[in-house]
């Protein structure tokens, strides 16, 4: 079985016991993550598309790590001006395994 869910302005396909990294999301102390926009269902031959959202269905998860990507340097020169700007950035992530899909 497996679904499509959204997250974070993204989608991704899952199944159960898939490791996913996403946008940090605020998870509570127990790590336990519900994923309530799920766009599809699928199981074989058998699958449900939602208009937008599958009604009833839910993915849930567990925390594995809360981290950072990697470091994303913007960079701008204005030639010949002696005009520079660097500008570093790491984007919080979020590391979760899917544990189970309802439909």
């Amino acid at each position: 079985m497996y679904a499509v869910i959204k997250t974070g302005g993204k989608q991704y396909r899952v199944a159960k016991d898939d490791v996913l990294t996403v946008e940090k999301l605020d998870v509570k102390d127990d790590g336990k993550v519900e994923f309530a926009e799920v766009l599809l269902v699928g199981s074989g031959a058998d699958v449900k598309v939602g208009k937008p959202l599958v009604s009833g269905a839910k993915v849930t998860a567990e925390l594995v790590e809360q981290t950072r990507g990697p470091k994303v340097i913007a960079f701008r020169k204005r030639r010949r001006k002696n005009s520079r700007r660097k500008h570093g950035h790491r984007q919080d992530l979020t590391t979760v395994r899917i544990t189970g899909i309802s439909a």
